[in-house]
């Protein structure tokens, strides 16, 4: 009988839809060169179905495209591990020890959740903001405990993510990692950032997708009213309106996203469950009061 491995058991969840084929052979690729971890990968073909992958790759079909928070989802529940990690199709791992050091540092500490790598386009462009958990992202920012993270490409224990519900499968797409970011928070857990392990990924606008500014608003909303106490909900969306107006001067994007704010009023976020003034201190103590 074979000795059980004492390896971290990593499961792997990717979306693929089939648009990307090079840039999934180079994820896949550099993914199977990884060390010192338990893999088992599932490829969850979001509105396409999975051909012509390697056959230590399992895959779901999905006939229609659920979205990705919940592509995940269905993932999650099909993969095998005691850690995830999701993984963007057209990101890489430039070095075989990235799932392995990731892996140290949640499961050296019974009360980190997730450990986010830092994100460097391997053309050399500059990160964008977003990929980075702090508000001085100068050097790539500073490593440690963080409030959020980018969804892209990071690990997460299951049971954290369990305990909390798993991603909004809901949101379709935009600010999914916000609202899972907050529920682990108001859980207990820890965020960790750790820019000393590098992840490939290229350096691309959000705003390429169509949906982005609908998605963006209405999301955004979601987020606010699922998560915060009552008082600070429109302090929140005010805070968030006037960043979008700073930023946005297109007429026609602004259109979007305020019919995309108006349906986040309307339509059901789903389950409210606010999180605990307590956890707004900690938030705030972070650097991130959860009202910008």
């Amino acid at each position: 009988m074979p000795a059980e491995s004492t390896l971290p058991s990593v499961g792997v969840v990717l979306l693929h839809m089939g648009d990307r084929p090079t840039e999934l052979a180079e994820a896949l690729r550099t993914l199977k060169a990884q060390q010192g971890v338990e893999l088992d990968v599932v490829l969850v073909g979001n509105g396409w179905e999975p051909t012509g992958l390697p056959d230590w790759v399992r895959t779901v079909h999905l006939p229609e495209n659920v979205g990705i928070p919940e592509g995940r989802n269905v993932g999650a529940r099909e993969v095998r591990g005691e850690l995830l990690y999701f993984y963007d199709d057209d990101a890489s791992l430039p070095t075989p020890d990235v799932l392995s050091r990731l892996a140290r540092v949640i499961l050296g500490d019974p009360a980190v959740a997730v450990a986010q790598p830092r994100g460097e386009d391997p053309t050399g462009k500059t990160a964008p903001r977003r990929w980075v958990p702090r508000f001085n992202v100068e050097d790539g920012g500073k490593a440690g405990p963080a409030t959020w993270f980018w969804e892209a490409v990071f690990m997460i224990r299951r049971a954290a993510f369990e305990q909390v519900g798993g991603w909004p499968g809901h949101f379709f797409y935009g600010h999914e990692g916000i609202d899972l970011a907050w529920r682990l928070v108001d859980a207990g857990w820890t965020i960790q950032y750790v820019p000393s392990v590098a992840v490939n990924h290229p350096a691309t606008s959000p705003a390429r997708h169509q949906v982005f500014y609908r998605m963006n608003a209405r999301n955004r909303v979601w987020v606010a009213r699922r998560n915060l106490p009552a008082p600070l909900v429109p302090v929140y969306l005010a805070s968030w309106t006037g960043v979008t107006l700073a930023r946005v001067h297109d007429k026609a994007a602004l259109g979007t996203w305020f019919k995309g704010f108006g349906e986040g009023l309307r339509s059901d976020p789903g389950p409210r469950r606010p999180m605990s003034w307590r956890t707004v201190a900690r938030l705030a103590r972070a650097g991130r009061p959860p009202v910008i």
